[in-house]
């Protein structure tokens, strides 16, 4: 009986090891999924003993089967008698986290960090911090031949320094960074610039500032100007951060020039990534020394001979108007908004029109209402009958932000005296403002003011004008 009861106990790593014969792969499968159960079975010695150490020897199955090896491990903790025995889960995990498939390997390596926050620090220290000798294992990888793997290393860099502390940081994981910002593969390099902020705040404090301005800031200033529009985009989206790590002198010495390079730098994306920013140097330098520091460089975007360019910087403005704050916005950058809207280039009017309304979307109808209409509205008498029609084109933009009141009181009277315009192409264009401020201004001036011009307009002799007059007296329901 007793034999019989041995031979029993033996079956269930009997079974798993037929199973993992198997040609069918669904069923090697099923048999990982089920090794809880068989573990539970053995219980945590023979678990130890005999199950773990069968599995570490057989890791060389299909993709599908390691990854729910992988998986399974890292829950196996109990089952092996607890924290004290998790170290015996090491070694296949270590050996899952070689294997070729990736999703394979980074379960693994999950799982590895699962069990790690089981281990006491005694046994971190012996069964867990060899792992392949960590040091030499990254040294090696952040100069391997391949640069997919220098890639993941830098893409890594801040897990890996906190995971190694201070003291190992400042001796080899500096001059690995530096390494990395300088490798000869764009993709690397952005992966690198895109951790700069973070590797530096990480930086043991007392030796911070002089590890940054001796090790990390020269590989900043190069990635500046460097080839791959990827990689100066990639650093113009962390590099303002720096401000707050390094300080104010620092920042207006040798930070700030480096800022005017990126905001002048031909790829919109750099620019974007700098004036999204601001508001980090605005904390550290205060908005004078920002104004007179990056304020001229945006002025000097906002009226470049390319029309492009003006486009791009129209086009953030609501987000830099956002940054620096209404007071601000009206000393220094109203007056550009305003005069975008008279450029002698449609696309920069129509963009300026819609930056508008952005504005007024975030500083409020009061403000637009002192600061935006009365100037809008006085182009309605200027001579050029181009500007006579942008003041319709903003009347349309900006009517449903700044509400009844101001479109009934204010903008309906100029939009009603434009229809009088000599010009057809005005007058066309107040038949299909008055057609999109309709649903926004009070309905008694609808009826008593709008339908009696609407109808004059109907009868114009431009064709155009009758037609747009009479789509918006059907649209509005006048007829």
């Amino acid at each position: 009986m007793a034999g019989a009861e041995g031979e029993d106990s033996l079956y269930p790593i009997a079974v798993l090891i037929d199973e993992l014969r198997n040609e069918d792969v669904q069923l090697r499968l099923n048999s990982i999924k089920k090794l809880s159960t068989i573990a539970l079975a053995l219980g945590v010695e023979r678990t130890r003993t005999e199950l773990i150490p069968f599995l570490t020897d057989t890791i060389y199955d299909e993709d599908e089967v390691l990854l729910a090896l992988a998986e399974q491990l890292g829950n196996f903790t109990m089952l092996v008698g607890g924290p004290e025995y998790v170290h015996c889960l090491l070694p296949p995990l270590e050996s899952l986290a070689t294997v070729e498939e990736t999703v394979v390997r980074d379960k693994a390596v999950e799982s590895l960090r699962k069990i790690s926050q089981e281990h006491s620090p005694v046994d971190l220290e012996v069964h867990f911090e060899p792992l392949t000798l960590v040091m030499s294992t990254l040294r090696q990888a952040a100069e391997d031949k391949s640069w997919r793997v220098r890639y993941m290393v830098a893409d890594k860099f801040s897990e890996l320094q906190k995971a190694v502390g201070p003291e190992i940081t400042k001796n080899d994981l500096v001059p690995a960074f530096q390494n990395l910002l300088k490798d000869c593969e764009a993709e690397v390099r952005a992966a690198a610039a895109n951790k700069v902020k973070e590797f530096c705040e990480n930086l043991p404090e007392d030796s911070r500032e002089t590890l940054i301005m001796s090790h990390v800031l020269p590989c900043v200033k190069e990635l500046v100007s460097d080839t791959n529009q990827h990689v100066k985009s990639a650093l113009a989206s962390v590099i303002m951060g720096l401000s707050t790590i390094l300080g104010k002198d620092n920042t207006v010495e040798h930070l700030l020039p480096l800022f005017l390079v990126q905001l002048k730098d031909e790829c919109p994306e750099v620019r974007l990534n700098i004036i999204s920013n601001l508001d980090c140097v605005n904390e550290v330098i205060g908005i004078r020394q920002l104004s007179q520091s990056l304020l001229p460089a945006i002025v000097e975007l906002a009226e470049d001979a390319k029309w492009r360019v003006r486009l791009a910087i129209i086009e953030y403005m609501p987000l830099l108007a956002g940054q620096l704050g209404v007071e601000f916005f009206d000393e220094k950058l109203n007056s550009l908004c305003m005069a975008w809207l008279v450029d002698h280039v449609y696309a920069i009017r129509e963009a300026a029109t819609c930056n508008l309304m952005k504005l007024v979307e975030k500083f409020g109808a009061e403000w637009a209402q002192n600061t935006i209409v009365p100037k809008v509205l006085g182009m309605s008498n200027d001579p050029n009958y181009l500007h006579r029609m942008t003041t319709l084109f903003c009347i349309k933009a900006l009517s449903e932000a700044c509400g009844q009141e101001i479109t009934t009181k204010h903008m309906l009277p100029v939009v009603l005296k434009m229809s009088n315009d000599q010009v057809a192409n005005v007058r066309f264009n107040v038949a299909k403002c008055l057609q999109k401020i309709g649903p926004v201004i009070d309905s008694n001036a609808l009826q008593a003011e709008v339908k009696p011009v609407l109808e004059k307009l109907a009868t114009d002799q431009d064709m155009d004008v009758k037609y747009f007059a009479q789509e918006a007296i059907s649209v509005l329901a006048l007829a």
